[in-house]
C-alpha cells in the first residue's frame, strides 16, 4: 500500500487516520457489538429497526464473505511460500520453479480449499480452545522472528540510506486515491467494518474497560505493522525492486532475502511459519462473523451444516482469484477499503444517531458521569467521524469518475 499510493506520505496519514478515526470507531463498534451480543445483523437491526438492520447487516455479511474468499488466496501463497522454503529452499535454480506454481491455478486452489476446511475446524473448536490458543503460542514466535529479519534487513548493503531516503515524504504524491487508501488501510488492518469487531465484542465482558481494550488492539495492530514495514521496506529497496507491485511484492522479496541472509533458509522458514499462521488466524476471524452472525439469526440450522454452507461458498468465490489472481487487487479497494469504510460508518451513525446518548455514554464508558472530555468524545463520534468519512469517500468517487 506505501508502495503504490504515496511512499512515506502515505504511512503518515494512515497513522493519523488511525489515532483520530479508527481507534474512536474501534470503541464505538466495540460497544455495539458488546450491547448486542449476537453478530452483525442483530447488532444493526438494534440500531435501524429490524427490517433496515436486516439488510444493512446481511449486506456486511455479504461483504466480509467476499473478502474472506480471495483473501484465502492470498493466505494460500503464504502457506506455499512457506512449505517450498522448508521443504526445497531459495535458490537461483528453485526460483523459477517456485515462481512458476505460485501461479498455478490448480494447486493454488487445493492449498485454498485445505485453509477453508481447515479455517472452520478450529471455529468449530471454539473462540478459547481454537483461536485464542493459537495466538498465545504463535505471537511471541511472530515477534521474535520479525526482530531478527528488520536487523538482517537493515544489515542489507545500501539499505540504510534507501530506507532513509524513502522515509522523507513527498506530499505531492498524495491525491483523493491515496487519501482514501489510507483510510481505508486504516479501518481495514483493525477489523472495522460492522463486522469483525461487532462479533467479538460480543465476547466481551460487561467490566472490560472498552477504551483501554480498542486503544490496545489499535495501537498492537499499528505496531506490528510498522514493525513489519521496517522489515520489508529496506529488504525491498536494497534488493532493487519496485515498491509498487502490489500484494505479490512479498513473494518476491522475501525468497531474494532469504537466498542472501546467513542461515537464510531456516530462519527464513521460521518466519513464514508464523506469519502463515498468523494469517490463517485472520481468515478463521472472517469466516468467524457470517458463524456468529448466522447463528443467532438462523437458529433452526444445525451448526455443523452452517459450517459447511459456508465453506461451500468460499469454496465457490475463490475459485477465480486463484486462476486469475489480477483480480484480487480490485476487489480488495472495493470490500477491502471502501465497503470497510461505509460498514463502520453505518455502525458509528447508527450508535450515536439512533440510540440514547446517556445509554451510549455508560455502555461505552462503564458510568453515566460525563465530563467535557466524554462529551467532546461522543461528538467526535457522532459528527466530526462520520463529516470526515463522507468527505473522503466523496471526493474519491469524485476524483475517480472525473
Amino acid at each position: 500500500m506505501m508502495g503504490r499510493y504515496g511512499g512515506s506520505a502515505f504511512l503518515i496519514i494512515y497513522i493519523l487516520f488511525t489515532l483520530l478515526f479508527a481507534l474512536p470507531a474501534l470503541m464505538a463498534e466495540m460497544t455495539l457489538g458488546r450491547k448486542s451480543g449476537k453478530g452483525t445483523v442483530h447488532a444493526l437491526q438494534l440500531v435501524f429497526g429490524r427490517v433496515p438492520g436486516t439488510v444493512a447487516g446481511y449486506l456486511l455479511l455479504f461483504v466480509i464473505t467476499v473478502s474472506g474468499s480471495y483473501y484465502a488466496v492470498v493466505v494460500a501463497n503464504v502457506i506455499y511460500t512457506t512449505g517450498f522454503s522448508a521443504l526445497v529452499g531459495f535458490t537461483t535454480e528453485s526460483k523459477p520453479i517456485f515462481d512458476r506454481y505460485l501461479v498455478h491455478g490448480g494447486l493454488q486452489y487445493a492449498i485454498t480449499l485445505t485453509l477453508i476446511a481447515s479455517s472452520l475446524y478450529v471455529i468449530h473448536c471454539g473462540l478459547v480452545d481454537g483461536i485464542e490458543r493459537i495466538s498465545k503460542f504463535v505471537m511471541p514466535l511472530f515477534f521474535l522472528a520479525l526482530v531478527y529479519m528488520i536487523i538482517r534487513a537493515w544489515m542489507m548493503p545500501g539499505a540504510l540510506e534507501k530506507g532513509l531516503a524513502f522515509l522523507h515524504p513527498d506530499w505531492s504524491a498524495l491525491g483523493a486515491s491515496e487519501v482514501f487508501a489510507a483510510l481505508g488501510q486504516s479501518f481495514f488492518s483493525v477489523g472495522l467494518g460492522g463486522t469483525f469487531v461487532i462479533v467479538y465484542g460480543g465476547f466481551l465482558r460487561k467490566e472490560d474497560p472498552i477504551p483501554r481494550m480498542a486503544l490496545f488492539t489499535g495501537l498492537g495492530d499499528t505496531s506490528a505493522s510498522l514493525l513489519f514495514s521496517l522489515f520489508l521496506v529496506p529488504s525491498i529497496l536494497a534488493l532493487g525492486l519496485s515498491m509498487d507491485s502490489g500484494p505479490s511484492l512479498i513473494f518476491q522479496t522475501l525468497p531474494r532475502l532469504f537466498m542472501t541472509m546467513p542461515g537464510g533458509r531456516f530462519v527464513g522458514s521460521l518466519f513464514l511459519l508464523a506469519v502463515s499462521i498468523v494469517a490463517f488466524l485472520s481468515l478463521a476471524a472472517a469466516y468467524q462473523v457470517p458463524f456468529t452472525s448466522l447463528q443467532h439469526e438462523r437458529p433452526a440450522i444445525d451448526r455443523k451444516r452452517l459450517l459447511i454452507l459456508i465453506g461451500v461458498i468460499q469454496a465457490l468465490l475463490s475459485l477465480p482469484c486463484c486462476f486469475f489472481p489480477e483480480i484480487i487487487g480490485p476487489l480488495d479497494l472495493i470490500f477491502g477499503s471502501g465497503m470497510q469504510v461505509f460498514g463502520s460508518a453505518l455502525c458509528l451513525v447508527g450508535l450515536t444517531w439512533c440510540l440514547k446518548r446517556s445509554d451510549v455514554l455508560t455502555d461505552l464508558l462503564g458510568t453515566s458521569k460525563t465530563g467535557w472530555l466524554q462529551n467532546a468524545g461522543y461528538a467526535w463520534l457522532k459528527w466530526i467521524i462520520p463529516a470526515a468519512l463522507l468527505a473522503v469517500l466523496t471526493n474519491y468517487v469524485y476524483d475517480t469518475a472525473f
